[in-house]
């Protein structure tokens, strides 16, 4: 099994939950901003510290599972995980810190949620 394979799984993974993910997502401002933003600096670090990994030996890839594009000594497949961890991470970030907000109110807020119940219940006929 090449690489390519492997890596249009996992990337096709990523898209259906970053799909689902980005449901809730659209109504909050900044999202693909950060998506873009937090990708393009992932990608430019994995291309030059996977450079200087491979040219120093560190580590190697099959040439035979590989396609045979390359970003200087990195090859293209190398990229695809830097680039679903770039679209979900934001996503998963702004799903888990909105479902906390949601759940969570202030002390102050919660003393005042059971006069706000009580007024609004005396003022219906």
């Amino acid at each position: 099994m090449s690489y390519l394979v492997v890596d249009l799984v996992f990337l096709a993974l990523a898209g259906a939950l970053a799909a689902l993910l980005s449901r809730r997502a659209r109504r909050r401002p900044g999202t693909w901003t950060a998506v873009l933003a937090g990708g393009a600096v992932l990608l430019a670090l994995t291309a030059v510290f996977d450079n200087l990994l491979i040219l120093l030996g560190l580590y190697a890839y099959a040439p035979s599972a590989l396609t045979g594009l390359f970003l200087g000594a990195v090859p293209v497949e190398d990229l695809a995980y830097p680039l679903a961890a770039a679209v979900l991470v934001p996503l998963l970030w702004r799903a888990l810190t909105a479902r906390q907000a949601r759940g969570s109110a202030s002390p102050e807020d919660r003393r005042r949620a059971p006069r706000a119940r009580a007024l609004r219940t005396e003022e219906r006929p």
